[in-house]
């Protein structure tokens, strides 16, 4: 898949439900996605999401970090300087697997039409089309609604 993501409504419909629920303190959210460098790109958008509604927001690269490196080389020097800042990690599917899940405090896996969505996601958004990000619901329901 090639092509980069750009800013769009989606940045800052997700900047705008993450900022509702987490409204100071050191905010950590997880891009992920089996390109990583569609992850940053849409992280560096994302930030600028933040930006635009008056938060210091940052990115950095996952970089093939394990759950236990990013925890000590990142997460936890962020939450012990207390700064009110968002930083956005950026990296492949790792970032919502196992213990690694729970470092964040919101997810976003990006997926392309022939992806299985991640549904330990808080925001699953479609990038078939980098251009035009959509956020997608992760209905797995085959219940009988009749």
């Amino acid at each position: 898949m090639s092509g980069t993501v750009t800013g769009s409504p989606v940045h800052d419909e997700i900047a705008g439900e993450f900022l509702r629920s987490r409204r100071g303190g050191a905010r950590l959210v997880a891009v992920a996605s089996p390109d990583a460098a569609l992850s940053a790109a849409f992280a560096e958008d994302l930030a600028a999401a933040f930006a635009r509604r008056g938060v210091l927001a940052s990115s950095a690269a996952q970089d093939g970090r394990s759950e236990e490196a990013l925890r000590d080389e990142l997460v936890a020097p962020l939450r012990a300087a207390g700064a009110d800042a968002v930083t956005i990690v950026a990296g492949d599917g790792s970032l919502l697997a196992g213990r690694a899940r729970w470092l964040w405090h919101f997810r976003i896996w990006l997926a392309t039409d022939d992806d299985l969505a991640d549904t330990t996601a808080d925001a699953i958004v479609d990038i078939t089309d980098p251009q035009h990000p959509a956020r997608r619901l992760a209905d797995f329901c085959q219940c009988d609604v009749g």
